[in-house]
């Protein structure tokens, strides 16, 4: 097996899992120059908020899209989103990425700002 099919292994199992729970997740995605994240909606699959390193508020904050940095703002950013939307408590859906680095500084950052999980 190779990297990708052994993360994508872990992130189905995952997302089995948070299905039997009924909440909503936060799913993280991340490349080397970006990181992505969402709230979704475990009834109607929707997405509830949103954050990523491209977007304009997140960009006039720092100067690489790829480092830990980024992660925590844009973590910062999706938890206040998700207050907005009426979200509090959501399952962390780290894609089945290892829950270090950028990841770990994401969900932290989502901690700080309010989000429960």
């Amino acid at each position: 097996m190779s990297k990708k099919t052994d993360r994508l292994r872990r992130a189905k199992k995952t997302r089995e899992r948070i299905k039997r729970t009924g909440s909503d997740r936060l799913c993280v995605h991340k490349t080397p120059k970006h990181v992505y994240a969402q709230v979704i909606s475990s009834n109607t699959s929707q997405v509830l908020a949103s954050a990523s390193s491209l977007d304009k508020e997140v960009r006039s904050h720092i100067k690489y899209s790829g480092n830990m940095e980024a992660a925590t703002i844009v973590g910062g950013i999706l938890a206040e989103r998700a207050k907005k939307a009426g979200v509090k408590k959501v399952a962390f859906d780290r894609s089945g990425f290892k829950f270090h680095g950028r990841i770990q500084a994401l969900a932290n950052a989502a901690r700080e700002n309010g989000l429960e999980f």
